[in-house]
């Protein structure tokens, strides 16, 4: 097939890596990637709906879709992700210029919704919504940068907290064999990659869906030694971690492991004990700050991150003070915060004493504040030292390069480096969420 691409993908980094999967498989259909839409005869979005933020964005990216597909029928709009895995029948009916969908199980099948999307006009959109054993992370990349790439370890959750749709349009929980995982991340080495980033809904519970041959099913922390002795890689991140299994064993890898971050993403989402039960989190907030002190003390610069709701239903104002309370104690490096948003599905949706709006609103706006100053904090006591940086590319006005340290934060620096380097910075400034620096 000839012609020109686009995609837009939306949401969190694992669909940032099934968007190279896609990227590889319309490129091998014989398709050219287009940077806008209006030049294109394929547009791909690749789909969230873990909030309404999301849901609200990629509706007005459909409605330029839309525009263009009237311009043109010929043009072919795909939609892929959690999206349409959520609402299948009721997706086509909301948006009914849609040539064809599939969910996040059903990356392989691409090509087959290509091929049946440029049907003869009148035929009914094609959808592949099908759970099976496939995970995207198997599938060819098209890698944004040549020096880094996302690795799928696993896929799917099973935790099923009461505000969360992942399950229900990801899927339980499927590791990758240890050896299929070394396997590419040896290969990408081969191929220039210096850092990769392991990805799942919870990398903590990797492992646990493979048994066979009498052995004891592999772990999280053990996969990041198999890949720590992996020769020529120099970076692995991870995310996200889930709380209630982050052990003492993955405390001692990222304290250990010469290749691994000391960056921690543990999202938190409350304070309240109260409130983390009716979320069903698993853990009390006495057990979060335990695993934060944990980790603190066996890697004293580690980089704690986290995600904060504001606004569950039942919410107090009391159970909100102790949320900020947390907050205050962890002293996080930098924080996702959100409104609660209604999932249509989960359980959380039909609790009583849904929180006002303007009472939820509020409540983020005082996280927001807290979380930034305690970033600024964070960010201020890296002035006049040193740090490793990975370059990634150009800052953002095009005048200085950027890149992040081991800890995952932005660094904007002067220098000739060129992408894909690792220099020593020294930190001559910050803000809540960059550092500026100089290379040495």
């Amino acid at each position: 097939m000839q012609g020109r691409y686009y995609i837009r993908s939306f949401g969190c980094q694992m669909n940032e890596h099934d968007a190279e999967r896609i990227r590889a498989l319309l490129e091998a259909r014989g398709l050219e990637r287009a940077d806008e839409p209006h030049d294109a005869d394929v547009l791909v979005y690749n789909t969230c709906t873990v909030r309404k933020s999301a849901d609200d964005r990629l509706a007005g990216h459909l409605g330029t879709a839309a525009r263009l597909k009237r311009e043109d029928p010929s043009r072919v709009v795909l939609v892929t992700g959690c999206l349409p895995q959520a609402e299948q029948a009721e997706f086509f009916a909301r948006f009914p210029f849609v040539d064809g969908a599939l969910g996040p199980q059903n990356l392989h099948r691409l090509p087959d919704l290509l091929e049946a999307a440029v049907e003869p006009a009148g035929a009914s959109p094609a959808g592949f919504f099908e759970d099976g054993p496939h995970l995207s992370g198997r599938l060819a990349a098209r890698r944004e940068r040549p020096f880094q790439a996302w690795v799928q370890v696993m896929s799917g959750c099973t935790n099923f907290c009461s505000y969360c749709i992942v399950p229900y349009v990801r899927g339980p929980e499927r590791s990758r064999s240890v050896d299929e995982i070394v396997a590419e991340v040896q290969g990408l080495v081969a191929d220039g990659v210096r850092e990769v980033t392991l990805l799942g809904q919870n990398v903590n519970a990797y492992g646990r869906d493979l048994h066979g041959g009498g052995e004891a099913a592999p772990s999280f922390a053990g996969l990041l030694r198999e890949l720590d002795a992996v020769e020529g890689l120099e970076r692995i991140r991870f995310m996200t971690s889930h709380p209630k299994d982050l052990g003492d064993d993955l405390v001692a890898a990222v304290a250990e492991l010469p290749s691994v971050c000391e960056h921690v993403h543990l999202p938190a989402q409350a304070g309240s004990d109260r409130v983390l039960r009716r979320m069903r989190r698993g853990y009390t907030s006495v057990e979060y700050l335990d695993r934060v002190r944990a980790l603190r003390a066996a890697v004293p610069d580690v980089s704690l991150t986290t995600d904060l709701i504001a606004g569950f239903p039942g919410e107090t104002e009391q159970d909100f003070e102790q949320t900020l309370e947390l907050v205050r104690e962890a002293a996080f490096d930098a924080a996702f915060t959100f409104v609660f948003s209604p999932r249509q599905g989960t359980a959380a949706a039909d609790l009583p004493d849904q929180v006002p709006p303007e009472v939820r609103r509020k409540r983020v706006e005082r996280l927001i504040d807290l979380t930034q100053r305690q970033a600024l904090a964070s960010r201020q006591a890296w002035v006049g030292r040193r740090t490793e940086v990975l370059v990634e590319g150009a800052s953002r006005d095009g005048r200085l390069r950027r890149g992040r340290t081991r800890q995952n934060v932005t660094v904007n620096l002067s220098g000739a480096a060129e992408p894909g380097a690792i220099v020593t910075v020294e930190v001559t400034a910050a803000t809540s969420t960059t550092l500026r620096g100089v290379t040495v």
